[in-house]
């Protein structure tokens, strides 16, 4: 017995020596703040240092929600350790030193089944999504940015305040008054505070990376909910500050609802926030000049949300947060990452007016109607100067990763932050040296779709390809080598940026806008009855694949193919549909339809394969088509 306990004994102890080594491991990797932000006034500090900024919220932080591939049926999801390298590196590179996500996701009646959210139900918490936030905070230490998280959501946007209430049959206006829906929140809110991070062993309450807790977003609370809200936090976690997420909006039209006077009053409530969507500079400065003379220096103002209007606004905008000591910082409303399958995740914003969608650095020329470039660079400067620090020089952006292809060199790659672009190079299996095919291609195009297809291949040669992220300063290392690679066939993609990829065309044109019917596609081929196009292909069609949105409950093309572009026969095509359940979006019915010859042999003479032809019955939006030949 002796021998035993002393082998167990030892066993603990190497055991316990094991887990300080990996948490001691942990640290040294993720890194960790030295200081909790604490409040001096009306400024926020970190140790003695004052801490402002400028920066973005990133309300996709923790969760997906736009997860718009074509085929994609569900949303929603979680980030990779891909996505937040690069957002963080991202937010890095623009000089922030803050980030704000959006709530802690509620599972909503109108989502898919099968997509994954934070709560589950009352007091039903899902481990994998909290470990998705697990990695957030660590790697958020990793590259020093502090987090501020707001605690639910007043709208249904990933579930919120009505999704509580309806977990229990209630009305949601009865969250801020019933006891068991207060009673539920504060579940969630002690499970939170109190949650071990599995990657660096620490309790959120007494990781240093969270700046501050928001009791929610733009809350239509009371003020007994706010403050005892405000106290249930306190009494859990000291260590962090708490930011009132009262609905403190401005808007067009003379919307203004201002600060209440019990978040200044409180002394639970230690940051003061405000949200600002006014149609001017001028306006948003007022409101914002009147918020500093209601709180009088008691408590620090931040800027929660701000945005939608013009370059030069906002320069104003941000210069006067920069030199008004009252306000600690901004974050700007919003941005958005890098997607692991190629391209980025987009959003359109309802309430942008039509114009404005989230901003990706360093800016492309798809967000040329709301100046992308030049605000993201405005941005660089401004997060900057509130440090009164100099601008950082840019830096080469890091390789970029190019993901598997065989048979036919259409393909895509993980993206690198700040990358403006990329080259793309090519090797023949008997050639020792790299040539470049394509310079500066953009990686801007929605996430589902290859980036790139190289039609000046020749098909039966063998190839190996790899690019280089460029920027204004300069091309990175090569990424990884695909191939070499035996093309079997050659790709044709219309982008459907223009007109000029098809043969012909009657009764179609090229439009953007409404971004969320159409998955955050940028542009498309529109038409309505008896419009038609024409594809023509130096060879010989082996399938053809058109991607199509259509609001009809039957599929609104027919097709044909020709050998001469004048005698067509008509083709029946595979249609695959890919309807979401969810309710919260506008999407119209993707509708893939395709077309192999391989199925018409038989059926059409073989020689009927050089020219293709689409004609519309209702209505459609094309957002893109694939032709593959030989």
């Amino acid at each position: 017995m002796k021998r035993l306990a002393n082998k167990n004994k030892i066993t603990f102890l190497l055991t316990r020596c094991l887990l300080i080594s990996i948490m001691t491991y942990s640290n040294l990797v993720y890194g960790q703040f030295d200081h909790f932000i604490t409040v001096a006034g009306n400024k926020l500090m970190d140790g003695e240092q004052e801490l402002r900024f400028i920066s973005f919220n990133v309300p996709t932080l923790n969760y997906v929600e736009d997860n718009m591939s074509f085929e994609q049926t569900n949303p929603y999801g979680l980030p990779s350790e891909f996505e937040l390298r690069d957002l963080f590196e991202t937010v890095q590179m623009l000089g922030g030193q803050v980030v704000r996500t959006y709530t802690i996701p509620v599972r909503n009646k109108n989502f898919p089944k099968e997509c994954i959210t934070y709560v589950e139900g009352p007091g039903q918490f899902n481990e994998e999504a909290f470990q998705a936030l697990d990695m957030v905070l660590a790697l958020a230490a990793e590259y020093k940015i502090r987090v501020i998280i707001p605690l639910v959501n007043n709208w249904q946007w990933m579930g919120g305040r009505p999704d509580y209430a309806a977990f229990r049959d209630k009305k949601a206006n009865e969250f801020w008054t019933d006891p068991q829906l207060i009673d539920d929140f504060k579940r969630t809110i002690s499970y939170v505070l109190n949650r071990t991070n599995t990657i660096t062993g620490q309790k959120y309450k007494d990781d240093k990376t969270i700046l501050a807790w928001e009791t929610g977003n733009e809350l239509e609370n009371p003020p007994q909910w706010g403050i005892d809200i405000a106290r249930y936090v306190k009494s859990i976690d000291q260590n962090h500050l708490l930011m009132d997420g009262y609905y403190a909006i401005h808007g067009g039209g003379g919307y203004h609802v201002f600060i209440q006077e019990y978040a200044i009053n409180e002394p639970a409530i230690d940051i003061i926030s405000t949200h600002h969507y006014e149609p001017n500079a001028q306006d948003m400065i007022t409101n914002l000049k009147t918020t500093v003379d209601m709180v009088e220096g008691k408590k620090p103002i931040m800027v929660d949300e701000f945005g939608f209007i013009g370059t030069t606004g906002m320069e104003q905008v941000i210069d006067y947060i920069v030199e008004e000591d009252a306000l600690v910082g901004g974050l700007v409303w919003s941005l958005r990452r890098h997607h692991p399958e190629g391209g980025f995740y987009h959003h359109s914003e309802p309430f942008g007016n039509g114009v404005y969608r989230a901003y990706h650095y360093p800016g492309f020329s798809d967000g040329e109607l709301y100046d992308e470039k030049n605000l993201m660079e405005l941005i660089r400067q401004k997060a900057f100067a509130i440090q009164k620090l100099a601008v950082s020089a840019i830096q080469p952006p890091k390789a970029p990763t190019l993901l598997p292809f065989t048979d036919t060199p259409k393909f895509t790659w993980q993206g690198a932050a700040g990358a403006s672009g990329y080259n793309i190079e090519r090797k023949a299996e008997q050639e020792d040296e790299w040539k470049t095919i394509a310079y500066n291609v953009d990686d801007v195009d929605t996430p589902g779709f290859d980036l790139y297809s190289d039609e000046t291949a020749q098909v039966g040669e063998k190839y190996s390809y790899r690019i280089r992220a460029i920027n204004q300063a300069g091309v990175s290392e090569p990424s990884n080598v695909v191939g070499p690679i035996e093309i079997a066939y050659l790709t044709r993609v219309d982008y459907t940026r223009h007109l000029m990829t098809l043969f012909s065309s009657e009764g179609l044109s090229v439009q953007t806008g409404d971004y969320r019917s159409f998955k955050e596609a940028f542009s498309r081929l529109h038409g309505g009855k008896e419009a038609q196009g024409v594809y023509a292909v130096p060879g010989e069609f082996k399938a053809i694949k058109v991607y199509a949105y259509e609001a009809t409950e039957k599929p609104s093309l027919s097709f044909s193919v020709s050998h001469d572009g004048a005698a067509f026969q008509a083709v029946v095509a595979q249609v695959e549909e890919y309807k979401s359940t969810e309710e919260n979006y506008d999407y119209l019915i993707p509708r893939l339809y395709a077309i192999t010859m391989d199925q018409l042999e038989g059926t059409v003479p073989l020689n009927f394969r050089n020219y293709f032809r689409f004609k519309v019955q209702e209505q459609v939006d094309i957002v893109r088509v694939e032709i593959e030949y030989e």
